[in-house]
């Protein structure tokens, strides 16, 4: 598909919310279940979701997670009443909200011609803050290599970038990689929305284990990619070392042998 994943992800709850207004309760509960498993979240029952699968460790995007568990938990209650209905359309809101783009540029789908403009606008100005926001540009390969070439030139005080939402996937996000592991001050990198695989996150395991590369990375969003769930743990001891506010990441469980 050429959308990034997070494109059906919202016609399904949409489909959801309009079968729950619809009474259709069993057909909901079987979208719910086809959505559960696209993020990850796999169990027919909601004894499988609150017992087997909300024990994953390291979930990249905890929000969905506990946005879907309280939908399956009100699509399972035994009154069907309005207010049932009402706060489960609730919750499909919030889960909407936060699994599509809310970027200045992105209001409606934007044109390759305005997408260009609003990426040389942005790389054109002189950096104003420490940060450097991308979200919802959709960038192309030869756009990526624009954006190499500004970090590396003007790239020593970038603490945050933001290329959520922006069509990447793994050989694109290759290309800036290096670029991105010399920022000297990066702390946080959102890389979600996007169209990222299970592969990447083994470039960047192994551009970790090099202490000078991104060495100042606090934390990395990758929730609504494709296949990518949990954090490795090796990618999150490598970030872990790099932090000093250890509070401020996830709880990395070590478990004991015997």
């Amino acid at each position: 598909s050429p959308h990034s994943p997070y494109v059906r992800r919202v016609a399904w709850i949409q489909e959801i919310q309009k079968l729950l207004r619809d009474r259709r309760i069993e057909q909901a509960t079987d979208v719910l279940r086809l959505l559960r498993k696209d993020l990850g979240l796999e169990g027919t029952s909601l004894n499988d979701i609150l017992y087997k699968n909300a024990a994953f460790l390291n979930l990249v995007d905890p929000i969905s997670h506990e946005l879907l568990l309280s939908l399956a938990r009100e699509m399972q209650c035994p009154k069907k009443d309005a207010d049932t209905i009402k706060s489960s359309d609730k919750i499909c809101r919030q889960l909407i909200y936060h699994l599509t783009p809310h970027s200045r540029w992105l209001r409606q789908s934007m044109s390759r011609r305005k997408s260009q403009a609003c990426l040389k606008n942005t790389l054109q100005k002189k950096l104003s803050s420490d940060s450097l926001d991308l979200s919802g540009i959709p960038l192309s390969a030869r756009d990526i290599r624009q954006v190499a070439f500004y970090l590396q030139a003007h790239g020593d005080r970038v603490a945050s970038v933001d290329i959520s939402f922006t069509q990447l996937h793994d050989d694109n996000l290759r290309l800036l990689l290096p670029a991105l592991a010399a920022l000297p001050k990066l702390s946080t990198l959102a890389l979600n929305g996007n169209r990222l695989t299970l592969a990447i996150l083994k470039d960047l395991s192994e551009m970790l284990k090099e202490p000078q590369m991104f060495c100042s990375l606090a934390w990395v969003d990758l929730g609504n990619n494709l296949d990518i769930f949990t954090m490795p743990q090796p990618l999150l001891v490598a970030v872990r070392r790099r932090c000093s506010l250890k509070s401020s990441l996830p709880t990395i469980y070590e478990y004991t042998e015997g």
